[in-house]
């Protein structure tokens, strides 16, 4: 599991960037300012910084320089600031990427996933794949086989079945089910989860005996899988 350094004061970026990327199946860490996060680099040993530029004690900058003397970890300057200068100075200083807030989280990790393909460093790169009696959902992918033959399943529908296989046995409400498939970001409504469950029960229905997708009522769903 590659390991990410979250680097900024706001507590409340931090939260989100930290859901958003233990999602993505990363271990992350988090550091408030300079200090800590030089601390935290040592301790922690991450694959990745997440590194905003404005933070107390030690700027960014100043961050970036000190890791940059010891170790080649890709670095991803964050921070509010956009002049060409402070992008030039961040990448002169040995910064990998650089992105300006406000910011999709979603941009966040898609850039967190090129950097650590091109340098080699993600061990995540492992097939995103769970099994059951007659069915497979590989996300990797993006293939359901239903009894070994493949079925047309659009994303969503792929994500929302491999979110639940992946935690037999466990009850997600529909509001969890729209923060953690659709993201933090998704303003739509919960009738949604309702829609794609349905569709998924057309697909997967009476394929096998040892597991269902299960309505709970009152509370929402859950990928059951029987003794």
């Amino acid at each position: 599991m590659a390991k990410i350094l979250i680097v900024d004061d706001d507590r409340n970026i931090c939260e989100l960037l930290r859901l958003y990327i233990e999602k993505e199946g990363f271990e992350t860490r988090v550091a408030y300012d300079g200090n800590q996060a030089l601390s935290t680099f040592a301790a922690f040993d991450p694959d990745l910084v997440l590194l905003d530029i404005m933070l107390p004690e030690l700027d960014g900058w100043q961050v970036c320089r000190e890791i940059r003397k010891t170790s080649d970890c890709p670095i991803i300057m964050i921070t509010a600031k956009g002049e060409v200068f402070d992008k030039v100075l961040g990448l002169e200083l040995g910064a990998d990427d650089y992105v300006v807030k406000p910011f999709e989280t979603k941009e966040i990790v898609a850039r967190i996933n090129a950097i650590l393909r091109r340098t080699g460093r993600k061990e995540e790169n492992k097939l995103k794949e769970v099994s059951f009696e007659n069915l497979s959902i590989n996300l990797t992918n993006y293939e359901l086989k239903v009894k070994g033959v493949p079925v047309d399943t659009p994303p969503k529908e792929m994500e929302l079945i491999y979110h639940l296989a992946s935690n037999p046995n466990r009850v997600f409400t529909r509001d969890q089910l729209l923060d953690e498939v659709w993201g933090f970001d998704y303003y739509g409504d919960s009738r949604t989860v309702d829609v794609h469950v349905k569709r998924l029960r057309e697909k997967l229905e009476g394929v096998s005996e040892k597991w269902a997708l299960k309505t709970v009522w009152g509370v929402g769903y859950k990928f059951e899988v029987r003794e």
